[in-house]
């Protein structure tokens, strides 16, 4: 797919963890005892993905523990989202109101234990855990920001883009912009540098312009070089919530046209960051010891995806058609909510 798109500028090298293989093997088990992949296709599609080399690329600093942890996080996310994106559960905001609203209890500490007799959505359990192994590393002020930008993800998801794909609402640019850094999880991501790098930035910090700036930037740059690398994908789906569509269907634009302007985008918003990037630096030489690291983790953000989007099979156009049927590869059980079961409790059809 790579030859085919425009290139996509990127100043920051290449990079990758040297405990990659260990992180694969955890996640083969991981994911099997928290049950979020156990169906044989399913399965397949997930070795496929390679979700410990995405990880080893975009945290590469990261030790062998911590990558375990923030490669969980990934799976958790990737996953979850592709239910809400690539099935029917994507459609109807009422569906998963009750698993999402059981994810906050989780969070926000207020989860009772499990109810009798139930078998619990696996991505219920699988949030438990993960739960329990970040907080104790983090501040409380980090908690209290990666709980919103976790909430604001699944709300956004489960409520925003289901409800247009529901009501046929093509979004507007600027507005899908503003709300693709929630969709896409980026924050959540944003927000496990921390962790990874073993630093509390304070809030003074994240209300900075700069700060703002720089991270607004990052995370541009990375949902927009998906929405670049999975248009084939998600033009098979139906999918609108994706850049070089909107800009298609708001601008008139021809396909390559639209890729070459999303292509450009992301390169000025590169630059952006670049620019905030020197200015806090300067600004703020006291803060070093925070800044490098964070910094350095956005830039291992924006490099590492745009590898890990290049050579995955999950966005290859020559294989596009394994999103032709969603069923063979989402898996019930994540969400704990079946087709027949949504369509009960939705009040209307797909």
């Amino acid at each position: 797919m790579e030859s085919e798109l425009p290139d996509i500028y990127c100043p920051f090298p290449q990079r990758s963890n040297p405990h990659v293989d260990h992180t694969r093997e955890h996640l083969d088990t991981w994911t099997r005892r928290t049950g979020l992949v156990h169906r044989e296709s399913a399965r397949a599609r997930f070795e496929q993905a390679d979700f410990g080399a995405f990880v080893g690329m975009v945290y590469p600093t990261a030790d062998s523990e911590d990558l375990d942890l923030v490669a969980d996080w990934f799976v958790w996310l990737f996953l979850v989202d592709d239910q809400l994106d690539d099935g029917h559960l994507g459609r109807s905001p009422d569906r998963v109101r009750d698993v999402v609203e059981r994810m906050r209890a989780v969070v926000e500490g207020t989860a009772p234990g499990p109810r009798p007799g139930e078998d619990a959505p696996a991505a219920l359990i699988a949030l438990t855990d993960l739960w329990e192994r970040t907080v104790p590393r983090a501040a409380p002020h980090w908690r209290t920001r990666f709980t919103w930008h976790l909430m604001t993800y699944l709300t956004t998801a489960t409520t925003w883009e289901a409800g247009n794909r529901a009501d046929g609402v093509v979004p507007s640019e600027a507005t899908y912009i503003a709300k693709r850094r929630h969709t896409g999880a980026i924050h959540v991501c944003m927000d496990l540098i921390e962790i990874v790098a073993g630093i509390a930035a304070p809030e003074s910090l994240h209300n900075d312009a700069d700060f703002i700036t720089a991270l607004e930037a990052s995370c541009n740059v990375v949902c927009w070089a998906n929405d670049v690398y999975s248009y084939e994908k998600e033009q098979v789906l139906g999918e609108i919530h994706n850049l070089v569509h909107l800009v298609r269907h708001h601008r008139g634009y021809g396909k390559h046209q639209a890729l070459e302007h999303v292509c450009a985008e992301i390169a000025r918003e590169t630059e952006r960051f670049l620019t905030a990037e020197a200015e806090l630096l300067a600004l703020y030489p006291e803060l070093a010891g925070l800044l490098v690291p964070y910094l350095d983790g956005m830039r291992s953000w924006m490099r590492g995806n745009l590898d890990w989007s290049r050579q995955t099979p999950r966005y290859n156009p020559a294989d596009v058609s394994q999103y032709a049927e969603p069923g063979a590869y989402l898996e019930e059980s994540v969400l704990g909510v079946s087709p027949d079961h949504a369509r009960l409790g939705s009040g209307g059809g797909d």
